[in-house]
């Protein structure tokens, strides 16, 4: 209902009607009807197109008055609901309002996209209230979206009713949900003309939350941040935008930033969990044997700690125009050079003479790095993490997997944040080959990439534009906020 298309008018449809751009009276609308060539519903399809080009609501109300014209004054549900989401793209609130009503006086319950239109819609009205009133309704059958949340959160906001945006905030962290950013955002510009230090303490939590779940805010979110802070009164706080240096210096206010190593508790911490949640527990994600992965562990239990641990099958396919057995012989071979000690971790197809996989390369793999070739149908990660694990922490992998399952199977928030840390400080990414040349490999930085605070110092990572990215790799530009003295 909200597609990202700009264009006014929608190309005619196999060169037979042109989408309106004026209202029509219902001779025109007849006429155009006849020349519609389409297999749809006519009514429907137009619908349809107008809502996809955000029509002007003049020329979609046209077409409610005749369809309402030739139905006894009745316009189906469907038609509503894509009249309704033009007045809401063209906040169009009265009209938002008249087909609230009829909507309500017609039918006990909605589905979840005409609810969800109407919230849009009322928050920007005098009777934002039954907005929430719609909220409780879409509650008897499912959890809310966060969009449902934040509609809601941004017309309470907008009526300064912060009780109730706090209250609604809670209840969707409450439900384990994942806030929008702009929702967070939100907060922040309106504790712009705010002066009390309940607020002020909320807007730190949601700081620590972005910390705790490894979240960057954007580009607009930051500078609401700064803008935030050097607004307190009498607090003297001064922000800038800034990187860090290779050293984990601030290259701001010259404070450094916490390290990414973790210290030995914290590490047998986290190797436990993950023992434990993961590999033992996570049944979820493993397409293993239990029989297998005994085989697996008496084999790591018999070598000595490797120092890097390869993810055959995901390192051979990152360059689909190469062999397959080529790109990981030569990642093989220039860590050998290094002298490390090296496990691959592959399947037993890779072992067989195919196009992809040649035996000669895969043979000089075996002789330079420990092999285990896994059953065809195993996840390979398991695997990965216990080898890894096992080795100790100077072990780094590499992988581009963004192991968010795994993740995903940690209980806490603080053991989460060590698992990203620990991925973070020892995934190992390729980021470039050319053949007969070096590969490339990502540095890993010596600090945390994670929001973080003195007490008189902030420091927030975030991203120029909101990025989809890999897990290893973070934001480069900061937010620094210090308090003057």
């Amino acid at each position: 209902m909200n597609p990202q298309s700009k264009d006014p008018v929608m190309p005619s449809v196999r060169n037979t009607i042109q989408l309106p751009t004026k209202p029509l009276n219902s001779e025109e609308w007849d006429k155009l009807k006849e020349d519609f060539k389409g297999k749809a519903n006519f009514e429907s399809w137009i619908g349809s197109q107008m809502a996809h080009s955000h029509s002007s609501v003049n020329v979609a109300k046209s077409l409610l008055a005749w369809v309402a014209a030739k139905n006894n004054g009745i316009v189906g549900y469907d038609l509503l609901v894509k009249y309704l989401s033009l007045c809401v793209f063209h906040k169009q609130t009265s009209e938002v309002i008249d087909v609230y009503e009829i909507m309500k006086a017609r039918y006990k319950s909605l589905e979840s996209g005409g609810y969800s239109l109407l919230i849009r819609g009322l928050i920007h009205s005098d009777r934002w209230r039954e907005a929430l009133l719609l909220l409780e309704d879409i509650k008897k059958v499912m959890t809310p979206s966060t969009r449902n949340y934040h509609d809601c959160i941004q017309g309470a906001l907008l009526h300064k009713d912060v009780d109730v945006a706090w209250n609604l905030y809670q209840e969707l962290l409450g439900h384990d949900l994942i806030p929008l950013l702009e929702t967070l955002e939100a907060f922040f510009d309106f504790g712009k003309d705010i002066r009390d230090d309940h607020y002020s303490n909320k807007l730190l939590d949601i700081l620590l939350y972005l910390r705790n779940n490894q979240r960057y805010p954007g580009e607009s979110f930051a500078q609401s941040i700064k803008t935030w802070f050097e607004s307190l009164p009498g607090k003297q706080w001064k922000g800038q935008f800034t990187t860090i240096q290779k050293s984990g210096q601030c290259s701001g206010c010259g404070k450094t930033i916490e390290s990414i190593h973790l210290s030995p508790e914290e590490y047998d911490f986290l190797k436990g969990k993950i023992m434990r949640d993961v590999i033992d527990g996570g049944d979820q994600y493993k397409k293993t044997t239990p029989q297998e992965l005994k085989r697996f562990e008496n084999f790591v239990k018999s070598c000595p700690p490797f120092d890097i641990v390869i993810d055959g099958l995901n390192v051979a396919k990152m360059f689909p125009k190469a062999r397959e057995s080529q790109v990981l012989l030569d990642v093989v071979s220039q860590l050998a050079k290094q002298n490390l000690r090296l496990l691959v971790l592959g399947r037993k197809h890779m072992l067989r003479q195919h196009s992809r996989w040649r035996q000669n390369d895969m043979e000089k793999v075996q002789k330079q790095a420990s092999c285990f070739f896994a059953d065809n149908i195993s996840e390979d990660d398991p695997f990965l993490l216990y080898a890894t694990l096992h080795s100790g922490n100077h072990c780094k992998f590499i992988t581009n997997d963004l192991m968010r399952d795994h993740k995903a199977c940690l209980p806490d928030a603080k053991t989460q944040h060590l698992f990203f840390k620990w991925q973070q400080g020892h995934q190992l990414a390729i980021i470039n080959r050319t053949p007969g040349s070096k590969i490339g490999f990502q540095h890993i930085l010596s600090y945390d990439t994670v929001v973080q605070t003195t007490g008189d110092s902030w420091h927030i990572p975030y991203d120029e534009d909101l990025v989809e990215r890999y897990s290893y790799e973070v934001p480069t530009k900061w937010l620094c906020l210090y308090q003057k003295t």
